[in-house]
């Protein structure tokens, strides 16, 4: 018996892995977290999986299914959402079922920050602007943030910022953000990025707020904040420059013509 952990994607049932969606397909028992899994994805388990809907249950009582299923040597599938190497609250169910001997695999997942950079048709990273980006969130009810990750630690580098589950503090983060970014850098929240009602605000620093008042979101929304939302001129990057040589490429730079290097804007 194994309990095989997935990360369901952002949302959007085309989303979902080869890999989770076969597993689904063939297990008994399908536990998963209530709202944030749409009924699309639920729809790839087999005719006749067991769907427990998790999101009222604690922790013990999560574990004491895990535990009835590998007495009966049941398969589980334990859907999340995103991937789940952020925020999943799998490390814990992992280390129960490791001290209890019952096996178990980890399948990751579209995590929500790639699904809201293609709902924004920009890449996180730009040459010259950002080549960093931090996946972060604010301290909360579930989860204090060690003293040293502060937005404004993460904030001093320049780097892209995707801050999780705190679209409901989005005052307190641009205040906190703006002395270092300035109130014209790009800022972005995207709501349940991926599903039929994705909801997408972008402005600056100066306006989100007051864009989001218009159009409210509660929960399920991810901010973006960096100049990498919309870069102006940035040097391209050297990757497809003739000049840049590389093992695979297979051609000689002597024979091929230099263009002058160019800028995007």
């Amino acid at each position: 018996m194994t309990v095989h952990f997935i990360g369901a994607g952002p949302g959007a049932a085309d989303l979902m892995t080869l890999r989770g969606r076969a597993i689904l397909e063939r297990v008994p028992l399908c536990l998963y977290a209530g709202s944030i899994i749409p009924p699309e994805i639920l729809a790839f388990c087999g005719p006749e999986t067991r769907q427990i809907d998790t999101a009222p249950l604690c922790l013990d009582e999560i574990e004491a299914l895990f535990v009835a299923a590998h007495e009966a040597g049941e398969d589980v599938a334990r859907l999340h959402s995103g991937d789940l190497s952020l925020y999943s609250a799998v490390a814990e169910q992992v280390a129960r079922l490791e001290r209890r001997g019952i096996a178990y695999t980890l399948t990751p997942g579209v995590p929500a920050f790639a699904a809201a950079s293609a709902a924004l048709g920009r890449e996180l990273t730009v040459p010259g602007v950002a080549q960093s980006l931090v996946l972060t969130r604010l301290s909360g009810r579930a989860s204090a943030m060690p003293e040293a990750e502060t937005l404004e630690a993460f904030a001093a580098t320049g780097a892209t910022l995707a801050i999780h589950l705190a679209v409901h503090r989005l005052e307190e983060i641009v205040s906190r953000l703006l002395p270092f970014y300035g109130a014209t850098c790009p800022a972005a929240v995207v709501a349940r990025a991926s599903w039929p009602d994705e909801h997408r605000v972008q402005g600056t620093l100066a306006t989100i707020v007051s864009l989001m008042a218009a159009e409210p979101e509660a929960r399920t929304a991810l901010i973006l904040v960096g100049r990498a939302l919309e870069p102006g001129t940035f040097r391209e990057s050297a990757l497809y420059d003739p000049d840049y040589q590389r093992r695979f490429r297979g051609r000689d730079k002597d024979n091929v013509p230099l263009p002058a290097p160019r800028l995007v804007t």
